[in-house]
């Protein structure tokens, strides 16, 4: 008896080792997608994918005229039949782990991405570090369109031109999936995505190879604006001062330029920022909520258009420093008098930051906490130091006569 039990586990260890990998796939088997466009039409999804061209993109080493992806597109009830659907028309299984940029429309975001994104989450071969973005004034198809010089595949120029204006712009923000949904389910915040334009007037000439052919393209894909959401669905725009603002309150930004005039009225000297520390902070008082922002900001002066400025004095640093100050403030305040009045929406975190300081207080007031919210008040605080002026002191204007 222990003869054959010992016998059987051997067995069944052996079968173990001789399993290999059960559900590979061939490469040449699958349609690499890089990027997903979303649309409604007459009540259905119009589900758009870019796959790679893989043949098309080791020939442009040596010259390919093709392009190096291929546009996928069909309708369903649900993304996910959508996407089933275009089996009829691939040759090969789409294949979801690369994708790069996830676009929806305008039109559906006002709708609410809730079905949307809750595909997207549910699907195991769909990984979350893509980025969410809307397509303004435009079909979200159209963005896929668009062929792209500096990067071959539109995608990963979506892609790294986004990561690259969020490090360097700030009102750009890249939201990945992860980001987006802990958002819209969260209670004391709303999501924003940012919207992306199709620039340029004839829009055949965009979806063809020669649009990349010559120094300046026809049509360009163009990052501006924010979107804002109340909970799933778009309800507007934030322009490029009150999106920047909305990055400085949430702790996005990393490095951007902000601009205070000359003294003597004409020109404006450019401020570097390159570090920021935001604290945020939301309490209750004689029961009702009060909000404070304190921003820390460090930066370099990075361009001088005035005549009579001279930078090697302390008092001129300072003046600067008070006047970068008084702008950072403005915007801030700019931009939650807009989430007050024009959205009625939190979009910066105060409902959080009341929650974690008084959960009994949250527990009355987040049912209601938009409406408390445009009646909170909210100080703002900024404190700028410039720590350089670059490799050059005063301005070689000040030498030039008018």
């Amino acid at each position: 008896m222990k003869r054959t039990i010992s016998l059987f586990i051997i067995i069944f260890l052996l079968l173990n080792l001789l399993t290999g990998c059960w559900n590979r796939r061939e490469l040449n088997e699958l349609a690499i997608t890089v990027a997903m466009a979303v649309d409604k039409s007459d009540e259905e999804y119009v589900v758009s994918t870019q796959v790679v061209n893989p043949g098309q993109v080791a020939a442009k080493q040596g010259g390919g005229q093709k392009s190096p992806v291929t546009l996928y597109q069909e309708k369903g009830d649900t993304v996910f039949e959508a996407i089933r659907r275009m089996t009829t028309g691939t040759a090969r299984k789409l294949y979801f782990p690369h994708l790069r940029i996830l676009v929806i429309s305008e039109e559906l975001a006002e709708e609410g991405i809730g079905e949307t994104l809750d595909f997207i989450s549910r699907d195991h071969e769909l990984r979350t570090d893509f980025y969410i973005i809307i397509a303004k004034d435009t079909k979200a198809e159209n963005v896929l369109k668009v062929t792209t010089g500096l990067e071959d595949i539109p995608a990963n120029k979506l892609f790294t031109s986004l990561e690259t204006s969020e490090k360097s712009w700030a009102p750009s923000v890249a939201i990945t999936l992860d980001e987006l949904t802990a958002e819209i389910v969260s209670e004391g915040i709303h999501p924003n995505l940012t919207g992306v334009h199709v620039i340029g007037e004839n829009k055949k000439v965009g979806e063809m190879m020669e649009n990349v052919q010559g120094i300046d393209a026809d049509v360009k894909l163009k990052y501006g604006g924010m979107a804002v959401f109340k909970d799933d669905k778009l309800i507007g725009w934030l322009n490029e001062k009150e999106s920047k603002a909305v990055s400085y309150v949430q702790g996005k930004v990393k490095s951007t330029i902000g601009e205070v005039s000359c003294p003597e009225g004409k020109g404006k000297v450019g401020v570097e920022v390159t570090r920021t520390k935001v604290d945020l902070k939301g309490k209750v008082e004689d029961g009702s909520p009060k909000g404070t922002v304190k921003i820390q900001v460090e930066g370099n002066v990075g361009d001088v258009q005035c005549k009579k400025l001279d930078l090697t004095k302390t008092k001129t640093i300072d003046e600067l420093e008070k006047k970068s100050e008084k702008q950072i403030k403005e915007i801030i305040e700019s931009a939650i008098a807009t989430a007050k009045e024009e959205f009625e929406v939190d979009l910066f975190g105060f409902g959080e930051a009341i929650h974690r300081s008084n959960p009994d207080y949250w527990k009355k007031a987040k049912k209601n906490w938009d409406e408390r919210f445009t009646d909170m008040p909210i100080e703002v605080k900024a404190d700028v130091k410039i720590r350089r002026l670059g490799t050059i002191g005063n301005s070689p204007l000040e030498k030039i006569k008018d």
